[in-house]
């Protein structure tokens, strides 16, 4: 048997570095920032399933909303209905105060977009697709010269910008894309599962580039996502599952919704571990994905007594971590995350 711990203020589970950074910018400036985006009680079906059921949120100016949750959860629904690819059946956005109308413009404007398929010209050079970008947006001349030239330095793409796409890693073309539609400067960038397909060292300069953008001139983002790692960099989290709204806070905020400290334990037969630890210990064992998972205020004094009731063999291992979004995820549903593979 092995017997783990990290509770000594660090994070076993995820690189501390990100909230660490983020809290500093946001909390209480954060909260005397304006609203840009508010959602409200949006509802969309597909004929009598509810895709999505009286939703709400908003995000602020600089802020990072992250609406977190399984495959089948509505992330996808909800960002078409932000985007104005689908209306609402019913609810309202608000952008700044004002009601969004069907295809408006001038929100639209505001926009950022950056959906899950990539859309890039292969054939074309990294500088060419931010030309026909800065087209479409129109900037034209000197402007989207200089708009071009500041999008691939912050990419980190500026030695690339001569090389066809099709050449680029799925990190890079990822990159790309991010910085096509931040040419024309938006308020507020959508993303539909960023970290999809991407390995995690190209997560980390995604997210670099990201943090530059919203560091140089207060960008405010929504991402969608099914991967709690890539939601511990949000300002705040609003689980989904199954349409509905079913949390919404800080990251630490929902991770207080577990008690203390989260017992792991690995091991032949886990009902029947979580069966004794419940009758023994009189403390609430459940058990996901294999494992026995118990809540405790001080888990290196448990960790011994658990040992105890069992015969030596009997379990394989013991870890003691902090808990993470996933795990509070599972506390309120009884279920955890359809997690994809990474692909590229």
């Amino acid at each position: 048997m092995t017997v783990e711990g990290s509770v000594d203020g660090s994070d076993g589970n995820r690189d501390a570095s990100p909230e660490a950074t983020l809290s500093a910018k946001s909390g209480a400036g954060l909260d005397a920032r304006p609203t840009l985006l508010e959602a409200q009680g949006l509802t969309f079906r597909f004929g009598a399933r509810a895709a999505l059921e009286d939703v709400s949120f908003a995000v602020k100016a600089g802020e990072i909303l992250g609406l977190l949750g399984p495959n089948g959860a509505g992330k996808s629904t909800a960002f078409r209905v932000l985007s104005g690819q689908s209306a609402p059946a019913a609810g309202r956005l608000s952008w700044k105060g004002q009601p969004v109308v069907a295809r408006d413009r001038a929100f639209r404007a505001q926009l950022g977009v950056v959906f899950q398929e990539p859309s890039l010209d292969l054939m074309l050079t990294a500088r060419e697709n931010l030309a026909l970008g800065a087209s479409l947006y129109g900037l034209r001349g000197a402007h989207a010269k200089a708009e071009i030239d500041r999008a691939l330095e912050n990419a980190g793409l500026a030695v690339r910008a001569r090389d066809r796409v099709k050449t680029f890693s799925g990190g890079m073309r990822r990159r790309l894309e991010i910085a096509r539609v931040l040419l024309h400067r938006p308020a507020l960038l959508l993303l539909d599962e960023p970290g999809r397909g991407v390995d995690p060292e190209a997560l980390a300069r995604i997210w670099e580039q990201l943090e530059r953008e919203r560091r140089e001139r207060g960008l405010a983002m929504i991402l969608t996502s099914h991967q709690p790692e890539e939601a511990e960099r949000c300002d705040r989290v609003v689980f989904l599952d199954e349409g509905r709204v079913i949390a919404e806070d800080t990251p630490e905020g929902l991770r207080r919704m577990v008690a203390g400290d989260l017992l792991r334990i690995v091991g032949p037969a886990p009902e029947a571990i979580a069966a004794t630890i419940r009758e023994r210990l009189s403390l609430d064992a459940r058990v996901l994905n294999l494992e026995v998972l118990v809540e405790a205020p001080a888990g290196h004094a448990l960790v011994p007594r658990v040992v105890e009731l069992f015969a030596p063999g009997t379990l394989e291992a013991v870890s003691l971590t902090r808990p993470s979004l996933a795990d509070v995820f599972a506390k309120l549903t009884g279920r955890g995350f359809s997690v994809n593979k990474v692909t590229s």
